[in-house]
């Protein structure tokens, strides 16, 4: 519990961090699912992708995907290969993981359901011209991508803000995730490092409420990979989906106003209040 809005909000910062047991645990798995593809694969290298390896993962952990890429050799590519490719990667790691029963495929990656963690296997081939090729089985193509360049761009806005930005981008995840997940991890990230482009932190309350009010509005545009492999990251709404993702921003955003107004009162108790209803109980109460 916290009495006042800076210490809340200094308290749910902390209450989101993964812990560094947390990434030796990440770090073994990682290794371990390698020898297991390098069975029956020829690995070209491999690693962490995703909001783990951006450092927007939000704890807890047993709650969170970890995605691995492990990058292959050209031999194993067919050029209408999506799905045999993600069943074969499969079958290997059932190999492996045979105390695992919930190990399945989706559209692009293999997941495995261990008891403390999910993790997504992303089988991918170097792209000719840059970045990566993965496999796409409900689209029925090879998808261009470049996680690595997520994490520089990443790390370079988060810089830019003076290492307030990652922590910023949690707390807009753990909304999202209040809300039942209308959003997808990734886009909320596009949108952040557009709507804070030259924008100085000056504290979470307003960096919340300023996110909510512009979001409104660049949510219902076509929202770029900045890396340049996707025209829009937000195409996954719909058309259909947009108004009520406007709407779970338009309440976000007047909750914030209602907090930051209250808190700039030295109405902390009700700030607060206000807070937890945009964040749910994972923000500290009053007290």
């Amino acid at each position: 519990m916290s009495t006042t809005v800076q210490g809340a909000f200094a308290a749910f910062r902390s209450a989101l961090e993964i812990t560094d047991l947390q990434t030796q645990t990440v770090s073994t798995r990682q290794t371990n699912v390698r020898s297991a593809v390098a069975e029956d694969f020829t690995l070209l290298e491999d690693f962490l992708t995703g909001s783990y390896s951006r450092h927007t993962m939000i704890a807890p952990l047993k709650e969170a995907d970890i995605d691995i890429f492990v990058v292959l050799d050209p031999m194993h590519y067919e050029r209408d290969g999506y799905a045999k490719l993600l069943d074969a990667v499969k079958t290997t790691l059932k190999e492996t993981y045979k105390q695992t029963p919930a190990i399945s495929r989706n559209g692009q990656a293999v997941t495995i359901t261990f008891t403390d963690f999910i993790v997504d296997v992303v089988p991918a081939f170097r792209r000719q011209g840059g970045g990566y090729l993965i496999p796409d089985s409900l689209g029925k193509r090879w998808l261009g991508t470049d996680p690595r360049k997520h994490v520089q761009i990443s790390a370079a806005e988060n810089k830019a803000h003076s290492g307030e930005l990652v922590p910023t981008i949690k707390m807009i995840k753990q909304w999202n995730k209040t809300i039942a997940f209308p959003f997808r991890s990734f886009h909320l990230e596009v949108l952040a490092w557009a709507i804070f482009d030259g924008v100085a932190l000056s504290s979470f309350p307003s960096a919340m409420r300023f996110y909510f009010d512009k979001c409104r509005a660049l949510v219902t545009k076509k929202n770029p990979d900045p890396a340049g492999y996707n025209p829009d990251v937000g195409s996954y709404l719909g058309s259909s989906n947009i108004d009520g993702a406007v709407t779970s921003l338009q309440t976000a955003y007047e909750r914030a106003v209602k907090a930051e107004a209250y808190g700039k009162a030295g109405n902390h108790d009700l700030a607060i209040g206000e807070w937890r209803k945009v964040f749910g109980t994972r923000f500290p109460a009053y007290g």
